[in-house]
C-alpha cells in the first residue's frame, strides 16, 4: 500500500492539508459520517468543542476497529452546522491538534452547513482510509 500526498505547483498554499492524495491499496475503509454521539446514544455535551472531541473519539474507535490509524486516512469531509467561519476554524484547529491530526494532512474539505441529522448536532466528519 502506498499513499502519496502532494500540492501541485499552480495551486494555492494550504493550511496543512494536501490538494492531491494518490493511493495504491488493497483495502479501502469508508466510515459513516461520525457524529458527536456517545456510546449511550446521547449527544455529547460541551457545545462545538465537546461535540468535536466526541467525533474525534468516535473516529479513532472506528479506525482502530478496521485495523487503521489516522495515518491511513486518505480523504475527509468536515461538516460544521454554522455560518460563522470562526466556528469552522475552531473545529479545524481542534481536529488537527488532536491524536486524529495526521488524518487531516490528506485531501480534505471543510464545510459550513445549515443543519445536520440529529437535533442539536453541530459537527460531523466523513473519513475514508486505505490499507
Amino acid at each position: 500500500m502506498s499513499i502519496e500526498r502532494t500540492n501541485p505547483s499552480g495551486l494555492h498554499q494550504t493550511p496543512g492539508y494536501h490538494h492531491v492524495t494518490t493511493v495504491q491499496a488493497d483495502t479501502l475503509i469508508y466510515l459513516a459520517g461520525q457524529c458527536p454521539l456517545q456510546p449511550s446514544g446521547e449527544l455529547a455535551a460541551g457545545g462545538l468543542e465537546g461535540q468535536t472531541a466526541q467525533v474525534i473519539s468516535n473516529i479513532l474507535t472506528a479506525l482502530e476497529s478496521a485495523g487503521a490509524t489516522p495515518e491511513h486516512v486518505v480523504r475527509t469531509v468536515i461538516y460544521v452546522a454554522s455560518p460563522d467561519r470562526e466556528d469552522l476554524s475552531a473545529v479545524w484547529t481542534q481536529l488537527n491538534a488532536s491524536p486524529l491530526g495526521p488524518a487531516f494532512t490528506t485531501a480534505s474539505t471543510l464545510l459550513g452547513v445549515a443543519q445536520l441529522g440529529f437535533p442539536g448536532q453541530l459537527v460531523e466528519v466523513d473519513v475514508t482510509a486505505a490499507l
